[in-house]
């Protein structure tokens, strides 16, 4: 049977973003990547006018890597969630490049819509809807409006789809009453997050597992779930891989095929006890088991592209 699941890659592609070291480019080629940023020290002394700068340079390089997936038979792809640096301390219509941002917004938009790429987003784990703290919330609601923006500028339907995903955050010792707190929240979010938004097991014991986010999220509020393979494997509820991964997969929309994340063990991979189990490794090495259903996989392996190229070679083109 032809294996009809799609692989992804987070975020930087390693032959563009190195291409000396990666992409067998002569000395002199510019990297291209999305991640520009500035400490807090250069935002206070150039401002909002330096962040309209790196963020133009960032979504011009978003435009080349969509057109290196399209190129390379890539269509699933995770943009960075840093694309607008310090963000949060500015609205859209204070940079004075909003018009050219926009451009290259929707350049990359048309792109992967009309070739099929499917790209979604996963903020930071500052995002943390369970906080009994406000202006935590506060902070998390403004990141995820952000998002939801970058989506519309790039054309994307409101929809699962196009995925923002976060984790729950903590349990601050009472997981149901963590998880109340993030279905309040939940309803104060603006429409384009609220109608993307997915949610993903983590990888310590103590906080949320598949279980967790179906009996506490799903159930309530409808959010679908995505399945993280690697993270099931240190917070597993009760339930084998096949039981998490099937409950994840029923959570989502029929029309819309689910998306699920899979990395390895580093300490695995080097044999090195001394590594964080839960810290991923550079390449993936197993079959990657979808229980007969059609996934997208973003692989969540510190070489990207060049790990989804190496699984492809192994399991998908033999």
């Amino acid at each position: 049977m032809t294996n009809k699941n799609r692989y992804g890659y987070a975020c930087i592609n390693m032959e563009l973003a190195y291409p000396q070291e990666h992409g067998n480019q002569p000395k002199g080629v510019e990297r291209i990547y999305t991640g520009r940023t500035m400490i807090k020290r250069t935002f206070e002394a150039q401002g909002v006018d330096k962040a309209s700068d790196i963020t133009l340079a960032n979504v011009k390089d978003l435009d080349k890597i969509m057109d290196w997936n399209i190129l390379n038979g890539f269509d699933f792809y995770r943009m960075t969630s840093g694309i607008a640096p310090w963000k949060s301390e500015y609205d859209w219509t204070d940079l004075k490049d909003l018009d050219n941002i926009k451009v290259y917004l929707r350049s990359a938009g048309v792109k992967a819509t009309t070739h099929g790429v499917r790209v979604t987003t996963h903020p930071g784990p500052f995002n943390v809807l369970t906080s009994p703290k406000d202006s935590v919330v506060e902070n998390c609601i403004k990141d995820l409006s952000e998002h939801g923006d970058l989506f519309d500028f790039m054309g994307f339907g409101q929809t699962p789809y196009n995925k923002i995903n976060i984790h729950l955050g903590g349990a601050y010792g009472d997981k149901e009453l963590a998880m109340d707190r993030f279905c309040k929240n939940f309803e104060k979010l603006p429409s384009n997050v609220k109608s993307r938004l997915t949610i993903e097991n983590d990888d310590k014991a103590s906080m949320y597992s598949v279980q967790d986010l179906y009996n506490g999220i799903y159930k309530r509020i409808g959010i679908p779930v995505v399945f993280d393979y690697h993270h099931h494997r240190f917070c597993d509820g009760g339930l084998t891989e096949k039981e998490a991964f099937e409950l994840a997969y029923s959570t989502w929309p029929e029309d819309i095929i689910p998306a699920m994340h899979y990395s390895e063990s580093m300490a695995i991979e080097q044999d090195n006890p001394k590594v964080k189990p839960q810290a991923h490794s550079n390449l993936v090495y197993n079959y990657i088991d979808t229980y007969g259903k059609q996934v997208d996989i973003m692989i969540e392996a510190k070489f990207k592209e060049i790990a989804v190229q190496h699984y492809r070679r192994k399991y998908v083109d033999a």
